[in-house]
This record gives C-alpha cells, structure tokens and sequence, in this order.
C-alpha cells in the first residue's frame, strides 16, 4: 500500500511571531522553520503504517518556494522514502493546495493520503476536505486512532462529543488531531541518509494547475495585549467589577 504524507513549512512553534512594521504579512526575517506539528503526526503515522508491514511506500509532498525541500527531507530522515515538491513562489491557500495535491494524487495513485487537520499559521482546516471533493476520495477527519483492515480503513474521529470511528473504503484521506501519536525524532544516521533519497519536483503547470489567488489579505497585526488581572478580596467585590467595570453582567 502506497502512503502519500503531505507536509507544510511553517514559522517553528517555539518562535514568538511577529508582523511587519507596514502590517503587510508576517515578519520572517532570521526566522526558524519547521514542519508543521500536526504534518508531523501524519508523517508519523505513516511510518507506523510501514513498520507494521501495512504500508510498502511513503511519499512526503510539499507545495511551495524551494526553501520547503527542507522540510520534505525532513520527513524522509523521520522515514519518509521519497519526497515530491510541487513548486510556487507564489502564496497558496487551501484551495490551491488541494488542487496540486490531487494532481499528485492522479500521478502516484496512493491508497491512502494523510495530512495534518490544519496548519498552524492559517489555521484553515480546509485542505484535505477539499482535496476529498476533488478527488472523490472518503474521508476521516480529526483522527485520533487509524486502523487499516484489508480494503478498509477504520478512523475514530474527536468530535464535540466525544469519539466517532468511521469505516472508509480505500483509496481514502485521513487528517490528522493531536492525539493520533507522538512523532519520533530524526537521528543523525536518518538524517544523512535522506539527503541521498529521491525528491521529485514539480511545477503547477506539470500537474495542469493554475495557481490564482481567491483571497487578498488586507492586514496583519498582532492581537491587543490583554490586561493584568486582579485579585479581589470577596465575592461581593467580584461582582462589582463584574457588574460595573466589565459589564457582562447586569
């Protein structure tokens, strides 16, 4: 079974991000890099797949500048066999993702595709319900457990109620909640190796895709600094303020 990962460079969680001083975008001079976290647990997953002898083949794919080659050879040192960059200098949202994707998924024909549920900086959570429509593939979203049976793939979904598990026919798509794993980390030995393993590159136009921009962004700018609480001394005080200075109660 061929397993497709996809996996998306983002600003590094540990990084304090900040805007431009023209609030035009998101400052990333001298900034680090990374895969984003949820990616990580779908290349994570994938793996597992391939070492419990579910899975025969794991392709890591990105889509962006040439600087994501990093991260795709990242996921190649955390076990990933080969790597696939469809690359854009242009900015790419959700939907132009899925396009690309599923021109990738027509030249590999994967049996099962997974992503992470969202990226950390859009926080979209749009791509891989997309790239399901686009592809008329079945879909499980917000995975917390993949269990692959035969021509099935059984995934318990987080939902607002508690916990749903669906049964997908194959081929099928799977995105990613943060409970599904713990992703491992690259040793120096994985990570020498995979700068010899393939990576394909790709353009748009390869893959029949105009990328064309639906959304303009007007702004950025970083959240209003919250004010320091207070301690008060008893209930009776407490509702004051409640009632006089923040007024969310009458």
């Amino acid at each position: 079974m061929k397993v497709l990962v996809a996996v998306k460079r983002v600003v590094d969680y540990n990084v304090k991000v900040r805007a431009k001083a023209d609030g035009s975008d998101v400052d990333l001079n001298n900034v680090k890099m990374a895969i984003n976290p949820f990616c990580e647990i779908a290349v994570e997953e994938a793996v597992r797949l391939k070492e419990a002898g579910v899975a025969t083949e794991v392709i890591a794919v990105s889509v962006g500048e040439k600087s994501c080659q990093e991260q795709i050879r990242t996921a190649m040192a955390l076990g990933a066999d080969r790597g696939i960059q469809v690359e854009t200098d242009a900015g790419v949202e959700p939907l132009v993702v899925a396009k690309l994707l599923k021109g990738v998924v027509d030249k590999e024909q994967p049996q099962l595709v997974i992503l992470g549920k969202q990226s950390i900086d859009g926080d979209n959570n749009q791509t891989g319900q997309m790239l399901g429509a686009l592809a008329n593939m079945a879909q499980g979203t917000f995975a917390s457990e993949v269990v692959v049976d035969g021509d099935k793939v059984n995934v318990t979904r987080e939902v607002d109620g508690g916990l749903q598990t669906v049964s997908l026919n194959l081929p099928a798509i799977v995105t990613t909640d943060l409970r599904l794993n713990e992703p491992r980390y690259a040793s120096l030995p994985n990570i020498m190796k995979a700068k010899k393993k393939q990576l394909d590159v790709y353009s748009p136009a390869d893959l029949g895709v105009e990328v064309t921009s639906h959304l303009t962004q007007v702004k950025v700018e970083p959240p209003a600094e919250r004010k320091a609480g207070v301690k008060v001394a008893d209930v009776d005080e407490l509702i004051d303020k409640l009632k006089n200075e923040a007024k969310v109660i009458s």
